[in-house]
């Protein structure tokens, strides 16, 4: 759409208007004509919402991004011509708006930018080059820092974190919500890590409830495990794995934890603090992403050359754990609510010998939506829940279970009955 041609229309509507206005007291303006301008402004704040869409779609490669933004375009141009004819309608600050996602086009378009290096204040600018000298760290906390709004830019105009959020929120929201309530359990172990190295809490959420719904033994058919997921060879490099008792390390959320935050370091400083790649490359293979990376001459994922390149999995996983993090800090503005969950850490003794099966079933689930056995799990990893526990073991708990397995699971009716169906054998049924 020639610029031109553009403004040679809004002239015409926004002369007409200022005669109008000549005559109009603002400050008289019926309830009406109130309520009219009122439902133009929206207009013109839908039409702009679309034509940012329609940027990031342009970025993308995608070919019906054009079209798109053209539409938003004449939408503006339909909405300034009612404007003009409307008593009270302020035509000026609304052309202020137009001449600005115009003069965003031509820049755009002169300089051939794509989806990564968007001006600032349009989506996309978060994925621009950090300063040399900053913590690779502390890359990841600017970007995902709430109050400089480039957080709020990506998630907004991206569509594929945007459909991320709905599922997180429809197919996937019991998910979503078992996944905060493992990590409000392992919190104490895992967010120090992170908030030490400068890492957002948010990322570290994302993470987890995409690679395990924060479930300790979490495994994948590649042989990734623990709650963050590490490859056997990924996490030995970071210090994961036999700790010589036979007890692998990648189940421990602490150790994890740690590994996490070193690995993401590493890769930002690879990547030049791209956090998508980054997050791409936790996925699909740092190799990989680093071969992507300097082969697209350092261009960002969102960019169609380098978002071809990774597998569907992958492309599914980086908006997805945006989406998760978005969430986590902004769970009222989509009705979701988060489970409170008690977590002050504590040690329990047992008294009697006991497993984490028998324990779960003592303790019951009073004030919480599927009992204990998870978090006692997640406390300690390197049981297995049908093991028999010796007397005198000690379990990481909280201070809830551990006052509820004094008053319910070493005597009484409770721990009687739990104690009889741990013990049960199928076996026994035939005769």
């Amino acid at each position: 759409m020639p610029a031109q041609h553009c403004f040679s229309r809004l002239f015409a509507a926004f002369f007409g208007a200022a005669l109008l206005m000549m005559s109009v007291d603002a400050s008289a303006l019926s309830r009406r004509d109130q309520a009219a301008v009122d439902a133009i402004t929206a207009r013109m704040e839908a039409a702009e919402t679309a034509y940012k869409q329609a940027l990031v779609k342009m970025g993308n490669a995608d070919p019906a991004g054009s079209g798109e933004a053209d539409k938003a375009l004449e939408d503006m141009e339909d909405v300034v011509a009612a404007c003009s004819g409307q008593r009270g309608c302020s035509v000026p600050s609304l052309l202020s708006t137009y001449k600005r996602l115009l003069k965003l086009t031509a820049d755009i378009e002169g300089s051939d930018l794509l989806f990564d290096e968007l001006p600032p204040g349009t989506a996309g600018h978060h994925i621009t080059s950090f300063a040399e000298d900053v913590p690779e760290a502390a890359r990841a906390a600017a970007l995902l820092d709430d109050d400089g709004h480039r957080f709020d830019r990506m998630v907004q105009y991206n569509p594929a974190v945007q459909e991320g959020i709905r599922r997180w929120l429809t197919d996937m929201r019991g998910a979503l919500l078992t996944s905060y309530e493992n990590y409000q359990y392992m919190r104490h172990l895992m967010w120090p890590q992170y908030e030490r190295a400068g890492l957002p809490e948010a990322l570290l959420f994302g993470i987890l409830a995409k690679e395990s719904n924060g479930r300790v033994h979490s495994t994948s058919r590649a042989g990734a495990a623990g709650p963050l997921q590490f490859m056997y060879a990924t996490g030995k490099r970071f210090g994961l794995g036999d700790d010589g008792t036979g007890f692998d390390t990648r189940y421990d959320a602490y150790a994890a934890s740690e590994a996490s935050v070193s690995y993401l370091n590493e890769r930002m400083r690879e990547l030049n603090g791209n956090i998508e790649l980054a997050l791409a490359a936790y996925n699909g293979g740092e190799g990989r992403a680093l071969r992507v990376y300097q082969g697209a001459g350092g261009k960002g994922f969102w960019d169609a050359d380098v978002y071809a390149q990774f597998p569907p999995e992958t492309r599914d996983y980086v908006p997805m754990v945006i989406a998760a993090a978005w969430l986590f800090l902004h769970p009222d503005e989509y009705g979701l609510t988060l489970p409170r969950v008690d977590p002050k850490p504590a040690q329990l003794r047992l008294e009697q010998p006991a497993s984490i099966y028998q324990l779960t079933i003592c303790l019951g689930n009073r004030g919480v939506r599927e009992g204990y056995m998870r978090a006692l799990r997640n406390y300690n990893p390197r049981y297995q829940a049908d093991d028999r526990l010796p007397a005198g073991t000690i379990l990481q708990a909280t201070t809830r279970i551990a006052g509820l397995y004094k008053r319910q699971c070493i005597r009484g009716p409770r721990a009687d009955m739990a104690r009889e169906l741990v013990a049960s054998d199928p076996g026994r049924a035939i005769k």
